[in-house]
């Protein structure tokens, strides 16, 4: 399978990058991946909707860039479709078949019109908000989890 992780913002802390790249090795059993990062833009000083549109649609420009015409985008995001594990697995799989799978991940604002527009499909692993970071290593259990259902190994339920 050919994956990527395109997401907003460096994992500045240590922690954060140690758990990605666990999963990230793990991973390369079952699948190409790429993590894709593209710059973050500070918040507006002042919380206003147009300041905030400024700066999603900045970071939605920066992620719409590094996008392939080809590509199967799916958003993450809070009003997304859930999946269970065995679910999730599937749906990865029939998405697989068609190229490259694109997750995309917002910053702490979330996504650009833009991309949810671009975006085939959008998931939710949750109902809660999520720091960026922990919904990284988040996606990337998932994503291993995905990988050893599909591969008909054990999973933890």
């Amino acid at each position: 399978m050919r994956a990527a992780l395109l997401c907003v913002g460096k994992l500045k802390e240590r922690y954060w990058r140690e758990a990605c790249a666990e999963y990230e090795k793990r991973l390369t059993r079952y699948a190409n991946l790429e993590v894709i990062e593209v710059p973050d833009a500070p918040e507006p000083a002042h919380e206003s909707a147009a300041a905030e549109m400024q700066v999603l649609r900045g970071e939605g420009e920066r992620l719409l860039s590094k996008l392939r015409p080809d590509d199967v985008v799916v958003a993450l995001a809070v009003q997304g479709k859930t999946y269970d594990s065995v679910g999730f697995s599937r749906r990865l799989e029939q998405l697989a078949q068609r190229g490259r799978v694109v997750f995309v991940i917002g910053g702490s604002l979330g996504l650009s019109p833009e991309v949810y527009a671009r975006a085939e499909e959008r998931v939710s692993f949750s109902t809660l908000t999520f720091p960026h970071q922990m919904m990284r290593v988040v996606f990337l259990e998932q994503l291993y989890r995905a990988c050893r259902i599909a591969a008909g190994e054990r999973y933890h339920k």
